[in-house]
Parts: structure tokens; C-alpha cells; sequence
């Protein structure tokens, strides 16, 4: 039965995902360092060395990086904790609901990028094209391969 099997479509899936939160993400760096895009209620510049420039910094290269699909794993997991110090940092005191003390998005994200720490970037992503480059490298004659450095 289809429920009960993976659908072929899952590793383009999980790309898209993995496009749409890196995308998001990166925006959010991008208002916290440039103002961009605007905020609803506009936010003072940020000091790049605070607390607060230092997660822009992070949500605008990781961002990029987890959209482009480039050292997903390991990216993913540092963002990933960079979401549960947001979390306990400025949510948590408020409330111990995510709900009421507006800490669902770090929550998601946080699982989210945990999530593809363990499950990598899926199909349409540098990570993959570097993986199927070296996969066919290795697989090809070494008399080829010799012959190509020639």
C-alpha cells in the first residue's frame, strides 16, 4: 500500500522544503543586518557584534547556504541550536507555551533543521551534485582517470 511506502518523490520534496526554509531563514537574517526586507514595525540597526547581529549573521549565511543545499548537515545543526538558544533566551521566560509567548517559529525551525541535520539536503542541492560528481569519479577506469590528468 502507498501509506505504508516511502514516495519516490520524497528526496525533490524534501529539496523544496529545505529551498523554502533556507529562504525564509535568510530573510530573516537579511532584516535583522540590512532591514531587508522591512519589518512591519522597523527595527534600529543592529550592532554586527551583539547577540542579535551575531544570529543575523548566522540566519543570513546559514540561510543562503541551507537554500543552496551546501554543507547542509552540519549547517542545519548549528542552526538548529542556534533556534533553541533564541527559544530559551527570549521566548521561554514569557511563557512555558510556545503558542503564547510567540516562540512557535523558533520551535519549528529548530526542529526543522534538526531534522535535516540527520536527513541531509535531498536531491536538488550542491551537497548532491558534489556526492554525484565524486560517485561518478570513483566509479570511471583508473586508466581514464590517469589519462585525464595527463
Amino acid at each position: 500500500m502507498w501509506i505504508f511506502n516511502p514516495s519516490p518523490a520524497s528526496p525533490r520534496v524534501l529539496s523544496v522544503l529545505r529551498i523554502v526554509a533556507g529562504l525564509l531563514f535568510f530573510l530573516s537574517g537579511t532584516m535583522k543586518l540590512f532591514g531587508f526586507p522591512e519589518a512591519a514595525t522597523p527595527m534600529p540597526p543592529v550592532p554586527l557584534w551583539s547577540e542579535m547581529g551575531i544570529a543575523g549573521i548566522l540566519e543570513t549565511f546559514g540561510g543562503l547556504a541551507i537554500l543552496l543545499g551546501g554543507l547542509t548537515r552540519p549547517i542545519a545543526f548549528v542552526l538548529s541550536g542556534e533556534m533553541a538558544v533564541a527559544y530559551f533566551q527570549a521566548h521561554a521566560p514569557r511563557s512555558f507555551f510556545p503558542t503564547v509567548n510567540e516562540g512557535v517559529p523558533a520551535v519549528l525551525y529548530c526542529f526543522l533543521f534538526l531534522y535535516l541535520a540527520f536527513a541531509g539536503a535531498g536531491e536538488w542541492s550542491l551537497d548532491a551534485l558534489i556526492a554525484r560528481r565524486r560517485s561518478q569519479r570513483h566509479s570511471e577506469p583508473l586508466s581514464n582517470r590517469l589519462a585525464a590528468a595527463r
